[in-house]
């Protein structure tokens, strides 16, 4: 049985990094409700783009990406599941996590769920989610879920990361859907808890459209 596949992206700088925790922790929310009520299993990967930074430049320059970095493209536009991860740097995405997406091709996250979230340093710059991400992944026609995933320094600070916190609901909520938008696609029925997300089933059909037209 072929096994569904999440990918994530994680444009993260630091060791250890912020960027990378959240990754880690939204690709194992999401690996748990995937996995909810079927035989099929649920392979997880992160991707640390600072391992390909050299390579996305000499991609960019060149247009050939290395192996490395071909292996990365492919692993991400061939994943059911797609989760996003970039630091904010100046109210955006970093330049890292922006070239990474350059040099995939345009069509090629057509119709893929896919999961955006940021980290930084003020519950300020949590905005950038939406008016940057959110419209580079609207423009590949990507299927971004409904919730998206901002952690401050804060977040990990203060009991919003633990069990019941705001960060860990958010993580959450944010798994479910594209959990749920994930077994949908490949046509197997998505299991929710007591609070049922409305947005799910218009994002599948959505989905289902991208895909047959």
């Amino acid at each position: 049985m072929k096994p569904l596949t999440i990918v994530a992206v994680s444009a993260g700088l630091g060791v250890p990094s912020s960027t990378r925790l959240l990754a880690d922790r939204l690709a194992e929310a999401t690996r748990q409700r995937a996995a909810d009520g079927t035989a099929r299993p649920v392979e997880v990967r992160v991707i640390e783009l600072r391992d390909l930074a050299t390579d996305i430049a000499h991609n960019m320059v060149t247009g050939f990406p290395s192996p490395a970095l071909g292996e990365a493209i492919e692993a991400v536009t061939a994943a059911d599941g797609l989760i996003a991860v970039t630091p904010i740097f100046t109210a955006s995405y970093s330049g890292l996590f922006k070239s990474f997406f350059d040099v995939i091709d345009h069509t090629a996250l057509t119709g893929k769920p896919v999961l955006i979230a940021a980290t930084g340093g003020t519950a300020r710059h949590s905005l950038a989610l939406e008016h940057a991400l959110r419209p580079l992944f609207a423009y590949l026609r990507a299927m971004v879920v409904p919730t998206a995933v901002y952690a401050a320094s804060e977040d990990w600070g203060t009991g919003g990361s633990g069990p019941g916190g705001a960060l860990t609901e958010r993580v959450e909520r944010a798994a479910e859907e594209l959990a749920g938008l994930v077994r949908g696609s490949t046509g197997t029925p998505a299991t929710h808890g007591a609070d049922d997300l409305d947005d799910v089933v218009p994002f599948a059909e959505q989905l289902a459209a991208l895909r047959a037209g």
